[in-house]
C-alpha cells in the first residue's frame, strides 16, 4: 500500500526495504483556450495519482525550451494518491505552428524497477489568427440606377483562412444573412435595395466586419406585382397580391380579372401599394388579375395569374392485417384532398424496388378536392423485416412554384413468424427416480420471440398451467409427478407445441411375503407362498428357497407358488425379491412342515373341517392372486387391503 515501508530481515541477515510507489498514467496536457497568436494562454500539466509526492519533478518545454519545471518538497509528508500539476502562461506566437508542448513526469525511485521513473505528454501547438484587415471593393460604384446590377467581393485576413458571410443591415439594426460567397451579386436593383451592406470574416478564433452603403436612385414611375407574374396557391389558404409604383407620390389603383368576373377579394391602397387579399382561397378565385395604376395622366397595368393546388398532406399507409411470413396482406397508400387530380402520381416502394405506381389523367376536367389512393396485396417475408414501406406521392406541376411537390410516409416492415422448431432439452433425463429434479427448458422459434407456456396434461384430456418461464423445473419429483408436459411457443402469428413424457421410477414398496394358510402346516396339507408389492409399476417379483447347495428360483404365477401336498423336504426358508430399473427389496418366510404318525390312518373331525375349508379357501385364494396381479400392472392395489375387505 502506498504509505507503507516494510523491512525484512532475510536468513543471510540482510537487510531489505519495500517502497510503495504509484506513478500509473502519462501526464496530460490541458490548455485554456485555442492558441491565438499575440494572446496569452495558460498551459497546465496535470499527472493523476502519484506517491511519493517529494521525488515528484514536472518538467514543461516548448520544443527544446525548458518553460517551467517544479518539485514537490512540501508534500513530503503527506501519504496519499493526489493529482499534481504544473501551469505556465505564455503568449504564442506565428512561429510556434508545428512545435510541441511537451509535459515530462520523473520519479525519482531509483531503487524501484518495477515503476516508470519518467512518464510524459506531447501536444502539438495549432495557433490561430483572428479575422483583421477586411476589405470590400465594389463594381461599377456605390451610387447605381434603379434595375442596374452591382457587385461586391470581399476579402479578409485570418488563419485559418476566414469565412466570408454578406447581411444587410435591416431597419431595425437587425442583419439579414444574404450569402456565404466572397463575392456578392445583386441585379435588377430598386431602390429598396439601397442600404448598408456588412461583410464580415470569421474564423474560430474570432470575426472582423466592413461596411458599405449602397445607393439606388429610383427611375421613372413603374409598377411591380408581387409575389410574382404568377402564384401557386394551396386551396383554403389566404394569398396577398400587392401592386406597387415606384416614381409616383400620389397613385390610384384598381383591380379586376381577365375575364372581367367578380373579384371575390378584399382590396386595400394606401400610398404606393395596393394590395388584394384572397381568404380562403377556392375554385373560382382561379383566374388572371390586373392591377391598373394612374398617374397623372399615365396609365400602366400589370398582370398576376393565380393558380390553385391542394397537397396538404403526406400520404397515409393502411394495412389489412398485421404482417405474417408467407400469408399476404393489403397495402393502401392515400392521399387526401389532392387537386389537380391529373398531376397526381402514387408510388409504393420496397425498400429501393417500386411495387407499384399509378397516375390518373382520366380526371383532367374535375375541380374538386379528392381523395386517391393505391392498393395492391403482397406476401411479406422474413426478408422484408426492417426495410422500409414509402408511398410516395408526386404532384407534376413544374411550371408552379410551391413547395412541397413531392410527399412521402415510410412504414418500417415487422413480419411476424409463427412459432415453429419447438423443441424441449430435459435435463438429466426424461427418466429419472424419485426424490430427483429434472429441468426442462422449451426454445422455439419464431418473430416476435415466442411467449412460452408450460402446461400438464390431466388424466381428463384438459391442460393444466404451470409456467411461463422458458425451464420449468421439478424438484424432489414424486411418482405422481409422471405424466406428459406440453411446451407451447405463442405470438401473434401462431403457436406452436411439443410433448415430452416425464416418467419418475420409485424402488419397490410394501413388499409382502405370506403363507397361506400358515407358516406353519402339516405333511401333505397344501400351502400357499404369495409375495405382492404395491403401489409401484414395472415390478418384477421373483420367488426362491434357500438352501445351503444354493438357491432355487419357483415357478410362480403373478407372485404365488403353490405347494401340494407339502413334505418335509418343503420346510425352510422362502425368499421374495421384488425388483425394478431403480432398485430392489426383498422379503423371506420360513415354512414349517409337520410329519404324521404312521399308525395313524384315519379321518379325523379335523381333517373333515379343513376338507369343507378347503372348498371356500381355494376360490378366496384365486381373488388374492388376481388382485395380486392387478397390484403389479398398476403399482397402486394392496394385498393387505384387498384381504381386509374380505374379512
Amino acid at each position: 500500500m502506498p504509505g507503507k515501508m516494510v523491512v525484512i530481515l532475510g536468513a543471510s541477515n540482510i537487510l531489505w526495504i519495500m517502497f510503495a510507489a504509484s506513478f500509473p498514467k502519462d501526464p496530460e496536457i490541458h490548455l485554456s483556450g485555442p492558441l491565438e497568436a499575440g494572446k496569452p494562454i495558460t498551459v497546465k500539466c496535470s499527472v493523476a495519482d502519484v506517491y511519493p509526492f517529494d521525488r515528484l519533478e514536472i518538467d514543461l518545454l516548448k520544443g527544446d525550451h525548458l518553460m517551467k519545471s517544479q518539485e514537490f518538497l512540501e508534500d513530503a509528508d503527506r501519504k496519499s494518491l493526489e493529482t499534481k500539476s504544473l501551469e505556465v502562461t505564455f503568449t504564442p506566437v506565428i512561429e510556434d505552428i508545428g512545435k510541441v508542448l511537451v509535459c515530462r513526469a520523473k520519479l525519482h525511485i531509483d531503487e524501484m524497477d518495477s515503476v516508470p521513473t519518467v512518464r510524459q505528454a506531447v501536444k502539438e501547438l495549432q495557433v490561430y489568427i483572428s479575422p483583421k484587415n477586411t476589405v470590400i471593393s465594389v463594381n461599377p460604384s456605390t451610387k447605381l440606377q434603379e434595375g442596374g446590377s452591382v457587385t461586391m467581393t470581399c476579402s479578409s485576413e485570418g488563419l485559418p483562412a476566414p469565412e466570408i458571410f454578406w447581411s444587410k443591415k435591416l431597419d431595425n439594426g437587425n442583419l439579414q444573412h444574404l450569402s456565404g460567397n466572397a463575392t456578392l451579386t445583386l441585379i435588377a436593383m430598386r431602390m429598396e435595395d439601397s442600404g448598408i451592406y456588412v461583410c464580415e470574416g470569421v474564423n474560430l478564433i474570432g470575426k472582423n466586419r466592413k461596411e458599405v452603403e449602397l445607393i439606388v436612385q429610383e427611375k421613372p414611375f413603374t409598377v411591380e406585382i408581387s409575389p410574382g407574374p404568377r402564384i401557386a396557391a394551396q386551396i383554403g389558404d389566404s394569398v396577398m397580391l400587392t401592386c406597387s409604383v415606384m416614381g409616383c407620390e400620389s397613385p390610384s389603383f384598381s383591380w379586376r380579372t381577365q375575364i372581367d368576373s367578380p373579384l371575390s377579394g378584399k382590396v386595400r391602397s394606401e400610398g404606393t401599394n395596393s394590395t388584394l387579399t384572397l381568404s380562403p382561397v377556392s375554385f373560382e378565385n382561379e383566374h388572371s388579375y390586373l392591377c391598373t395604376v394612374t398617374c397623372g395622366h399615365k396609365k400602366l397595368e400589370k398582370g398576376i395569374q393565380v393558380e390553385l393546388y391542394s397537397f396538404p398532406r403526406d400520404p397515409e399507409i393502411e394495412m389489412s392485417g398485421g404482417l405474417v411470413n408467407g400469408s399476404s396482406v393489403t397495402v393502401s397508400c392515400k392521399v387526401p384532398s389532392v387537386y389537380p387530380l391529373d398531376r397526381l402520381e402514387i408510388e409504393l416502394l420496397k425498400g429501393e424496388t417500386i411495387l407499384e405506381n399509378i397516375e390518373f389523367l382520366e380526371d383532367t376536367d374535375m375541380k374538386s378536392l379528392e381523395n386517391k389512393s393505391l392498393e395492391m396485396t403482397f406476401i411479406p417475408t422474413i426478408e422484408d423485416t426492417g426495410k422500409a414501406l414509402v408511398c410516395q406521392a408526386k404532384l407534376h406541376i413544374d411550371d408552379m412554384e410551391f413547395e412541397p411537390k413531392q410527399r412521402q410516409s415510410t412504414q418500417t416492415l415487422y413480419v411476424n413468424v409463427a412459432p415453429r422448431d419447438t423443441t424441449v432439452l430435459v435435463s438429466p433425463s426424461s427418466i429419472l427416480e424419485e426424490g430427483s429434479s429434472v429441468n426442462m427448458t422449451c426454445l422455439s422459434q419464431g418473430f416476435p420471440a415466442p411467449k412460452i407456456l408450460w402446461s400438464r396434461q390431466l388424466p381428463n384430456g384438459e391442460l393444466q398451467p404451470l409456467s411461463e418461464n422458458a425451464t420449468l423445473t421439478l424438484i424432489s419429483t414424486k411418482m405422481e409427478d409422471s405424466g406428459v408436459y406440453l411446451c407451447e411457443g405463442i405470438n401473434q402469428a401462431g403457436r406452436s407445441r411439443k410433448e415430452v413424457e416425464l416418467i419418475i421410477q420409485v424402488t419397490p414398496k410394501d413388499i409382502k411375503l405370506t403363507a397361506f394358510p400358515s407358516e406353519s402346516v402339516k405333511e401333505g396339507d397344501t400351502v400357499i407362498i404369495s409375495c405382492t408389492c404395491g403401489n409401484v409399476p414395472e415390478t418384477w417379483i421373483i420367488l426362491k428357497k434357500k438352501a445351503e447347495t444354493g438357491d432355487t428360483v419357483l415357478k410362480s404365477i403373478d407372485g404365488a407358488y403353490t405347494i401340494r401336498k407339502a413334505q418335509l423336504k418343503d420346510a425352510g426358508v422362502y425368499e421374495c425379491e421384488s425388483k425394478n430399473k431403480v432398485g430392489s427389496q426383498l422379503r423371506s418366510l420360513t415354512l414349517d412342515v409337520q410329519g404324521r404318525e404312521n399308525n395313524k390312518d384315519y379321518f379325523s373331525p379335523e381333517l373333515l373341517v379343513l376338507y369343507f375349508a378347503s372348498s371356500l379357501i381355494i376360490p378366496a385364494i384365486g381373488m388374492i392372486i388376481y388382485f395380486a396381479r392387478k397390484a403389479n400392472m398398476k403399482g397402486s392395489y394392496s394385498l393387505v387391503e384387498a384381504q381386509k375387505s374380505k374379512v
